[in-house]
């Protein structure tokens, strides 16, 4: 941050770290203890899509890294915004290997020089209630924000503040919430491990 930025206030948003990935799996922990949600083992990737052969070569790249672990899924949607969710699953839903696959993901599009095309990557948790939950990573901004959809088109907001008070100590969170982008029926949210391996 400059001088004249500190002067008056201003601060500049985080870098994305694509390391930041991995504080989700000691966060999880954190969150089941407190709230009772679970890792669902799916997760997305988020990305603007593009013509030419070496955004294809990328995709290729990271859907055949995906599809060489046994307990991982790997499907592709469009989401009618003009983005591509690569989701992901593990069929233990283990924390620690979605987010490596995820990380994989985002790794083969920025080695190819398409790190503009990110959007966000997502990691997905129930309650045995029956709600659900994103953990959602912004590329752009280096933040994580949660995000619940209690009926279409409609926030659950009092718990996503609870969400960040408990993983405000875990995650790097976003403080600007008016940046929370709602994630409307996003790819993946109500899908377990068994449902995408069927895809």
């Amino acid at each position: 941050m400059g001088f004249f930025d500190a002067l008056l206030g201003r601060s500049k948003p985080k870098r994305a770290n694509l390391d930041d990935l991995f504080a989700l799996p000691p966060a999880a922990l954190t969150l089941e203890a407190a709230t009772g949600f679970k890792p669902t083992g799916v997760g997305a990737v988020a990305f603007r899509q593009v013509e030419g052969a070496a955004f294809q070569t990328a995709e290729s790249e990271s859907i055949a890294l995906i599809s060489s672990d046994p307990a991982a899924n790997v499907s592709q949607r469009n989401d009618g915004f003009g983005y591509t969710w690569q989701v992901v699953s593990d069929t233990d839903a283990e924390v620690v290997n979605l987010v490596t696959n995820l990380h994989a993901v985002n790794s083969a599009l920025v080695s190819q020089g398409f790190d503009t095309m990110l959007l966000c990557s997502t990691v997905y948790f129930a309650n045995p209630d029956g709600r659900r939950l994103a953990l959602v990573y912004q590329y752009k901004r280096g933040t994580f924000y949660p995000f619940a959809q209690s009926v279409p088109k409609q926030r659950d907001n009092p718990l996503e503040i609870q969400i960040r008070g408990v993983l405000a100590n875990e995650l790097p969170f976003e403080e600007d919430t008016s940046r929370w982008s709602a994630l409307w029926d996003a790819p993946g949210l109500n899908d377990s491990p068994e449902s995408n391996a069927q895809r």
